[in-house]
C-alpha cells in the first residue's frame, strides 16, 4: 500500500512534522512493503533546510527527515511554497527534491492513503 504524507506546518512551533515523521518511520519498520512519501507545503518547506541545530534531548526535523529517506522514503518541498519564503535558491536536505503541484497530484492519485498534517 502506497502511503503520501503532507506536511503543512514548520518544523518546529508545533508537533505536527515531528508527529508526521514519527509516524512515517514507524510505518517504515513495521510496514517495510509500503512504500512512504512525503510531500512538503507551505511552512513544511523549511523542514528541508539542513543545519538544523536543536537543543540535546529535543526531537530534530532534519535527522527525522534523514532517517525516512535512508529507509527508502521519498521527500518532496514544493518549489513555489519554496520561492514565497525566500528560499528556493537554498540547499535542501540530501534526498529532499524541490517539486510542483503537479507531482503531489500524481503521489495523490498514485496513493491508497493520503494524510496531512
Amino acid at each position: 500500500m502506497k502511503i503520501l504524507l503532507v506536511i503543512n506546518d514548520a518544523p518546529y512551533g508545533t508537533e505536527k512534522a515531528f508527529n508526521a515523521l514519527r509516524l512515517a518511520t514507524t510505518l517504515q519498520k513495521e510496514h517495510a512493503d509500503s512504500p512512504v512519501r512525503i510531500f512538503l507545503l507551505g511552512d513544511a518547506v523549511t523542514c528541508a533546510l539542513p543545519g538544523q541545530s536543536t537543543p540535546q534531548g529535543y526531537y530534530n526535523i532534519e535527522r527525522m527527515l534523514k532517517v525516512v529517506i535512508n529507509r527508502g522514503g521519498e521527500v518532496k518541498a514544493c518549489g513555489t511554497c519554496a520561492a514565497a519564503r525566500g528560499i528556493k535558491e537554498l540547499a535542501l536536505i540530501e534526498g529532499v527534491e524541490a517539486s510542483t503541484m503537479a507531482q503531489l497530484a500524481q503521489w495523490v492519485v498514485g496513493s491508497e492513503k493520503v494524510l496531512t498534517f
